[in-house]
């Protein structure tokens, strides 16, 4: 199933530019708002596979917004793909790192993002989402738990993240608004040939900067899921941003950093391609971000 957000409302992805409004197919057994839906993630997948579902209306790209908007908690794992750890000069880690972004950050497939001053750089990330309530979950059993994937940005001031202490200061520089854009829908995991490796990759103004596959994590999804639900309860549309391959801005020499006029473009196989246009700092109280 392609689950997306068409103007707030839950639907359901029909073929590639047509889709189901969700509360009108259920004939309100499912309300339209789309976090809603994750609570009771059994039963709207039940329900979705057992239904004949109408053709759909077309939609359109730009009224696309995030696939999970509001998580109740956004989890991220950093250094998280042999190569990136490569880049960087740093010796693999023997368990995941683990930092967050705030829920504020979350923003859409589409749209404008205001750069804050310093040095921002991408991270193209593939994103679990969290289907039920997870706890002690063993690696084995874990793509049981999850709703499914998307791609997001793991957009990150480097000034700021790296200021210290570590990892309040990580949190802080990757949490600006739209640092966090996810979408453009929700796959899930038995869509893929194999959830495990997946093609992602992202482009910087026509540059291509990433490409990699997800067998490249040295955490697979399962084991990332193991490791906090060991520590902590997951929650129905939690988000995951499991990592980013190699070819960030901040290793570059010289240095490539995102400017006001570049334009980011995030793809991953079958889960389709975000595009946001940066521009400069609106003055104080213009507020103008992504949808």
């Amino acid at each position: 199933m392609r689950i997306a957000n068409i103007a707030g409302r839950l639907s359901l992805i029909v073929d590639d530019n047509r889709a189901v409004d969700v509360e009108s197919a259920s004939a309100g057994t499912f309300a339209a708002d789309v976090q809603a839906v994750f609570p009771r993630w059994a039963d709207f997948c039940d329900w979705a596979r057992s239904t004949s579902l109408p053709a759909g209306s077309v939609f359109a790209d730009d009224t696309l917004g995030a696939p999970v908007p509001q998580p109740p908690q956004v989890f991220a794992i950093g250094l998280n793909y042999r190569e990136h750890a490569t880049e960087s000069g740093l010796a693999l880690p023997e368990k995941p790192y683990v930092f967050t972004k705030f829920a504020s950050a979350i923003t859409g497939p589409f749209g404008d993002i205001a750069l804050p001053d310093g040095s921002v750089d991408w991270e193209v990330e593939l994103v679990a989402v969290i289907g039920r309530l997870a706890r002690n979950v063993a690696a084995g059993s874990a793509w049981d738990y999850v709703a499914g994937l998307t791609i997001g940005q793991d957009l990150s001031e480097r000034d700021l993240q790296f200021a210290g202490p570590t990892p309040q200061q990580f949190n802080m520089g990757k949490s600006y608004p739209g640092f966090a854009p996810i979408g453009p829908v929700l796959v899930t995991p038995d869509e893929f040939p194999n959830p495990d490796s997946i093609d992602i990759s992202c482009s910087l103004s026509g540059q291509l900067m990433q490409k990699s596959r997800t067998d490249d994590m040295i955490f697979s999804i399962p084991a990332i899921i193991e490791y906090l639900s060991g520590i902590l309860t997951l929650l129905p549309g939690d988000l995951i941003f499991t990592g980013t391959p190699s070819g960030i801005g901040w290793s570059r020499t010289p240095q490539r950093l995102i400017r006001p006029g570049d334009v980011l473009v995030t793809r991953a196989e079958l889960i389709g391609e975000m595009r946001h246009h940066f521009i400069a700092t609106p003055p104080p109280g213009d507020a103008h971000s992504a949808r």
